[in-house]
């Protein structure tokens, strides 16, 4: 388990722009073949000069079924991240945390079941997938949008998010925006022939600024992890730029906008009063363009649910500790599960802290003791007295 773990963090799978997918599924594939399974690889239309890549592979039979998902994107990294080490029982590496050691889990607990030759009333599909860290479109949306994961006879779906010991068992949606206003440059002298762009966007930021303030006055009634902000977010600036030099009417200004939403707000109703404020100043003649960079819904499921309750139980079976139940701070692929009415959870080994860090690790331990978690979760809620 560490050396495949080692071997998938060597892979420098980094997203944007989505390099070497193909090798990295590859060697999943080649172990799980190993393993007498039969991954299917399926090639993502639309992923352009970097190829996207889905594996799906089953075990079992029946038509129950139980979801182990995960990812093996990350998020850029020096080249140094891509030579992992162990010190001190911790793996060191991009991906670590997030989420190769994961995948490793998932993959592992799989080989437990089949080593125990255990009859289960029903199968593990297991579903291994690009582009999480940038929405999911060339990944899990794109499986529900041609059928490859439907919502009949499914017990649920657990995926190995970083979430630090906790259940995340809601998340934040994202509406994520680039604004671009064009104007007229010309010389500082010439001003009053020019039109400045950085001027419009200052007026367009003080209108964002008001529902800001607004927005931000309201809270999730989900539990988040100590020193987490149970308010709304709208976040103004992250990407900033305008002009070419200090003495030239500014032509063009960019900005984004970052609205992080929570499950009991509405998606649709919070990214059209966002784009209404954009139309408002279009309509007075400003040259405004709004791209989407990500969007994502919000999701949740109640703690009491029966896969919550197999999953916790495991937990204690193994680490002797009953784990707490917290929202994820920002976007989990839970929501495309949750949205097609499947039960899901995310619980994984590494530590949301180390999670794109420059010094991202992982204990090794605790890729042993989540594999044993999952394999014991699919017992109980695949086993012949389990409950629908």
């Amino acid at each position: 388990m560490l050396a495949f773990t080692k071997d998938l963090i060597k892979i420098k799978t980094e997203n944007p722009p989505g390099t070497y997918y193909g090798e990295c599924v590859r060697l999943i594939a080649r172990k799980l073949i190993r393993f007498g399974l039969h991954p299917t690889i399926l090639k993502v239309k639309g992923g352009g000069s970097y190829p996207r890549y889905c594996l799906i592979a089953s075990y079992g039979a029946g038509r129950d079924t139980l979801y182990f998902h995960g990812h093996y994107d990350v998020v850029p990294a020096s080249e140094r991240q891509f030579k992992p080490r162990l010190e001190s029982k911790k793996l060191y590496g991009r991906g670590a945390s997030d989420m190769k050691g994961g995948l490793t889990s998932m993959i592992y607990a799989l080989r437990v079941l089949q080593l125990l030759k255990l009859r289960l009333q029903g199968r593990i599909c297991l579903v291994i997938v690009p582009d999480e860290e940038t929405g999911g479109r060339l990944g899990t949306n794109y499986l529900f949008e041609h059928g490859y994961i439907k919502g009949d006879n499914n017990i649920g779906m657990l995926m190995p998010e970083p979430t630090s010991g906790t259940i995340w068992h809601a998340c934040r949606g994202a509406i994520s925006f680039l604004i671009t206003i064009k104007g007229k440059p010309t010389h500082v002298v010439l001003q009053h022939k020019g039109i400045n762009a950085f001027d419009q966007m200052y007026d367009l930021l003080n209108a964002l600024h008001k529902l800001k303030q607004n927005v931000e006055k309201r809270k999730t009634k989900f539990k988040v992890a100590r020193g987490e902000s149970r308010n709304s977010i709208l976040m103004l600036g992250g990407v900033c730029r305008c002009g070419t030099n200090f003495n030239i009417v500014p032509g063009q200004c960019t900005f984004s906008i970052e609205r992080r939403i929570n499950p009991e707000e509405n998606f649709t109703k919070e990214k059209g009063r966002l784009l209404s404020i954009v139309d408002r100043f279009r309509k007075k003649g400003m040259n405004i363009t709004a791209t989407i960079l990500q969007a994502g819904e919000s999701a949740g499921i109640s703690s009491d649910h029966q896969v919550a309750d197999a999953l916790v139980s495991s937990i204690h079976d193994v680490l002797n500790k009953k784990p707490l139940f917290y929202m994820c701070p920002g976007l989990l692929e839970i929501r495309y599960y949750l949205k097609n009415k499947i039960p899901a959870l995310a619980y994984g080994p590494g530590m949301l802290a180390r999670a794109h860090s420059p010094n991202e690790f992982i204990d090794v331990e605790r890729i042993y003791d989540c594999a044993a978690v999952y394999a014991l979760t699919a017992v109980k809620l695949l086993s012949s007295g389990s409950v629908r």
